[in-house]
C-alpha cells in the first residue's frame, strides 16, 4: 500500500551526506546501519575526503550524483546543515533525516532551527528530525539511524514512535522479546509529526500493537484522526505520556520546543480511543509484549499459580492495588484441583501448588496449570515463579505453559517474581512462540490490566453523535459568538434550552417585583446579586440562603442593595443534596473537554473530578461517575438515601451534547452547583463565557 511518507520511509535510493570511516562517528554508523539492515536500494555516500567508504564509491558533492535520490541522510554538524539543506531543496530531493540538535554558537536571529523549519515548510520536503535518532523501517530494510544498534529481523509486529531518542533506543535495542517492524525517534518534528508516522504504521499489515513515547501532539487534529484509525482497525496503542507534573511539563518545553498539553485532556482523549496509558518504560515494554503476542483477549479474569504461599499472598495484595480482577474459580475447577493438590493446599485462585515437593511435583504443577487455564471464567493464566540461578529460567516451566495451552487455547505467561533477564535464549524463543516470559509481578499485572482495559474499550459504544435540533444550536451560536461573559440568568437560560433542569428563578430590580416573584416561586428562597461582571458572588457577600418570609426577603434585599445594587436573582431554595459540577475546559490543543465531578469544596480541595471528550452517552457518564473518589456518598451511605444517579447521568450526557454542538463558540461553562438528591437533579447556578478563546 502506497503512503505519502514513502519517499522518506521507503526510499528507492539514499544519499548519505557526511559518510565516514572514522570509528564511532555518525557518518560511519549511518552507513553501517543501512548495510546491516540489508537496504535494497542504491546508497550514495558523499564526503570530499574519501573515494570509497565501506567499499562503496564516495562522491565529492551532491551535484556529482548520477541521479536525484529519494532520501538524504545528514551525518554532518550543525554548522553545515543549513547550507546542505539549501542544496538538497534546490535539487528537489523529496526527503531528509537530520540527527543534529540545530544549535550553533553565536547564531543570528531567527535561530537556525526556525530558519530551517521555514525552509522545510515552504519547500514541502519530508524531514525526520531534527534532534532525533532517525528511524528503522525494519520490514522494508531501511535503517536510517546514525547510532549503534542491535540486530533486528523483519518483518516484526511492533511499531514504536517516540519523541525521545533514548525512549526509542532504550526499548528497541534493549528488549529482545519484542520484534519490531518500525521504530522512529521523531525529535523536533520540523516536518513530519507523530500522527503521520502513526498513520503509516497502522497500514503495515504486520502491525499488532503500537507504542508511543509522547511529549505533546504537535498536530492535534491529525493525532485524533490517527487514534480513530487505530480504534477502527482494532490495533491497540500503548502510550507513555510525559509531562504529567508541572516540573516535567517545563522540561518538555526546553527539551523539544513544544508546550506539553493538559494532562487530564490526554487522559480523556486516550480513554475515548482505547489508548492504554502506562507510567514508565518497564510498563511500556511489558504491555507491548503482551499485546504483540495476544492482541484482543477473551472475557474473564486472571488465574495465577505459585510455588510459594507467601508470594501467592503478595499477588493478592498487588492485584488489589493494581485493580486486576482475579478469577473466582468455577466449582468444577475447584473439584478437579482438590483431586490433584496435597490436602493441605486450598483449591483457590491464586493457587499455591507447592507443598511437599517430591518427584511428582512437576507433573502436579503442569496439571494444575491446565485446569486453572481451562476455568470458564479465566481469560489469561500466569505462572509466577522465581528464576533459576543467574536469572535464567527452567525449561520445565515452558513445558507447563505449552501443556496448558494445548488443552485450552488461551493466553498464558511466565512471570519472574523478581527481575530476570530478557537476553536468555530460552526466554526469547518462548516469547516468540507465544509464551511470553516477563519480569516483575507488579509490572506484569499492569500489562495484564491494559489487556483487560483494551478488551473492554473495544466493546464500548459510548461516544455518540449529537442529535440536537439545529435551529436551537444556531440560535445560541449567534448569541454566544461575540457575547463574552454571560449573566447567571442568561447562562441558566442557555442550559435550560438544551433540556437541562434549572431551578425556578427570576431577575428583578424592585421590592414589589421581588415579593411577587417570591410568591410565584414559593418560600424558602435564595437571593443573589445580579450585578454585572461579578462572577464570584459568595466571595462578595452576594448570596443569601434559606430566606423564609417576605420580611426576611425585603431586609436581605435592602442590605445587599447597599453594596451591590438593586438588580438581583431570586431562586427556589432546594431540598438539600450533594453538590455536583459539570463544566467545560477548553484545551489549547484539543478544544472543549467536559469536567464532571463532586461540586463545592470537593472540586476545589479534593479535586474529585474527571474529564471526558464530548459528546458521550448516559452509560459513559455512569462510568465517569464511578471513577470519583466519593462516589459511594451518592449511592446511599449508612443512614442516607441513594441519590438519583440516573437523572445526573442523563443530564451529563445532554450537557456533553450541548458542549459538542457549541464547541466553536464556548470559551468557558460551569454548572456549579448541580444539586442531586433522591428526588432528582437540578442546576442551581451556571456561568458561561461565549466567544471561543484564541488557542
Amino acid at each position: 500500500m502506497q503512503h505519502n511518507l514513502d519517499p522518506l520511509l521507503r526510499p528507492k535510493s539514499i544519499v548519505l551526506i557526511g559518510a565516514s570511516e572514522r570509528p564511532d562517528s555518525v557518518g560511519e554508523w549511518a552507513l553501517l546501519n543501512l548495510i546491516k539492515g540489508d537496504y535494497k536500494g542504491t546508497i550514495y555516500p558523499v564526503n570530499p575526503s574519501y573515494k570509497k567508504v565501506q567499499g562503496l564509491p564516495c562522491y565529492q558533492n551532491l551535484l556529482n550524483l548520477p541521479e536525484i535520490p529519494d532520501l538524504a541522510i545528514f551525518a554532518i554538524g550543525d554548522q553545515s546543515v543549513e547550507t546542505v539543506l539549501d542544496e538538497v531543496i534546490a535539487l528537489k530531493i523529496p526527503a531528509a533525516v537530520i540527527f543534529s540538535s540545530l544549535i550553533i554558537d553565536d547564531d543570528s536571529d531567527p535561530p537556525l532551527k526556525a530558519r530551517l523549519q521555514d525552509k522545510i515548510q515552504q519547500s514541502g520536503i519530508l524531514v525526520c528530525g531534527a534532534n532525533g535518532m532517525g528511524f528503522y523501517n525494519i520490514r522494508d530494510h531501511v535503517w536510517a539511524c546514525g547510532f549503534d544498534s542491535s540486530s533486528h529481523n523483519p518483518p516484526g509486529n511492533v511499531s514504536l514512535i517516540s519523541h525521545s531518542g533514548a525512549g526509542m533506543s532504550g526499548i528497541l535495542d534493549c528488549e529482545a522479546r519484542l520484534r519490531f517492524n518500525f521504530a522512529v525517534s521523531t525529535g523536533n518534528e520540523l516536518s513530519i509529526t507523530m500522527d503521520q508516522y502513526l498513520d503509516f504504521v497502522l497500514d503495515l499489515p504486520e502491525t499488532k500493537v503500537v507504542g508511543l513515547f509522547i511529549e505533546t501532539a504537535r498536530n492535534p487534529e491529525g493525532f485524533v484522526a490517527a487514534l480513530e484509525k487505530a480504534k477502527t482497525k482494532q490495533i491497540p496503542i500503548v502510550a507513555l505520556k510525559v509531562g504529567r507534573t508541572e516540573e516535567s511539563a517545563l522540561l518538555t518545553l526546553s527539551h523539544s520546543g513544544a508546550m506539553a498539553g493538559d494532562d487530564d485532556t490526554y487522559d480523556a482523549i486516550f480513554d475515548k480511543y482505547g489508548v492504554q496509558r502506562v507510567r514508565d518504560m518497564d510498563e511500556l515494554a511489558t504491555s507491548l509484549i503482551l499485546f504483540a503476542e495476544f492482541g484482543l483477549i477473551g472475557a474473564g479474569g486472571l488465574v495465577t499459580l505459585h510455588d510459594s504461599g507467601g508470594e501467592r499472598q503478595l499477588l493478592v495484595d498487588l492485584a488489589d492495588e493494581t485493580e486486576v480482577p482475579l478469577t473466582v474459580l468455577d466449582k468444577n475447577t475447584v473439584q478437579e484441583l482438590k483431586e490433584i493438590l496435597d490436602p493441605e493446599l486450598p483449591a483457590i485462585n491464586p493457587l499455591d501448588v507447592w507443598s511437599r515437593g517430591g518427584p511428582n511435583a512437576g507433573s502436579q504443577y503442569s496439571k494444575c496449570a491446565a485446569i486453572m487455564l481451562g476455568d470458564p471464567n479465566a481469560s489469561i493464566g500466569a505462572l509466577i515463579l522465581d528464576r533459576a540461578p543467574k536469572g535464567m529460567i527452567y525449561s520445565d516451566y515452558i513445558k507447563y505453559m505449552k501443556n496448558a495451552k494445548s488443552k485450552h487455547d488461551k493466553p498464558i505467561i511466565l512471570v519472574s517474581s523478581r527481575q530476570g533477564t530478557g537476553t536468555d535464549d530460552n526466554v526469547i524463543k518462548a516469547t516468540y512462540e507465544g509464551y511470553p516470559v516477563l519480569d516483575g509481578v507488579t509490572t506484569t499485572l499492569i500489562g495484564v490490566k491494559k489487556l483487560f482495559s483494551y478488551r473492554d474499550s473495544v466493546k464500548r459504544d459510548i461516544f455518540i453523535k449529537s442529535d440536537i435540533d439545529s435551529e436551537l444550536v444556531n440560535h445560541w451560536r449567534l448569541i454566544l459568538k461575540n457575547k463574552g461573559a454571560m449573566t447567571e440568568n442568561e447562562s441558566l437560560n442557555l442550559i435550560a434550552d438544551f433540556d437541562i433542569p434549572v431551578v425556578s428563578h427570576q431577575v428583578v430590580s424592585s421590592e414589589d417585583d421581588l415579593l411577587n416573584a417570591a410568591s410565584e416561586i414559593g418560600y424558602p428562597v435564595v437571593l443573589k446579586t445580579a450585578m454585572p461582571g461579578l462572577h464570584h458572588k459568595s466571595d462578595n457577600n452576594g448570596v443569601i440562603l434559606d430566606i423564609q418570609s417576605g420580611d426576611e426577603l425585603i431586609s436581605a434585599y435592602r442590605e445587599m442593595g447597599k453594596k451591590l445594587g438593586g438588580d438581583v436573582l431570586i431562586a427556589k431554595m432546594l431540598v438539600p443534596g450533594q453538590e455536583m459540577i459539570l463544566g467545560v475546559r477548553c484545551d489549547s490543543q484539543f478544544g472543549p473537554i467536559v469536567v464532571l465531578g463532586m461540586g463545592g469544596i470537593y472540586s476545589e480541595l479534593m479535586r474529585d473530578i474527571v474529564f471526558a471528550v464530548p459528546p458521550f452517552s448516559k452509560r459513559y457518564a455512569l462510568e465517569l461517575l464511578n471513577k470519583l473518589k466519593l462516589k459511594e456518598s451518592l449511592m446511599g451511605y449508612r443512614e442516607t438515601k441513594s441519590y438519583d444517579i440516573d437523572s445526573f447521568c442523563s443530564i451529563a450526557a445532554k450537557f456533553s451534547n450541548m458542549v459538542f454542538e457549541l464547541r466553536d463558540v464556548i470559551s468557558e461553562l460551569d454548572i456549579n452547583p448541580l444539586i442531586i438528591n433522591e428526588l432528582g437533579c437540578i442546576a442551581v447556578d451556571a456561568f458561561a463565557i461565549g466567544g471561543k478563546k484564541d488557542n
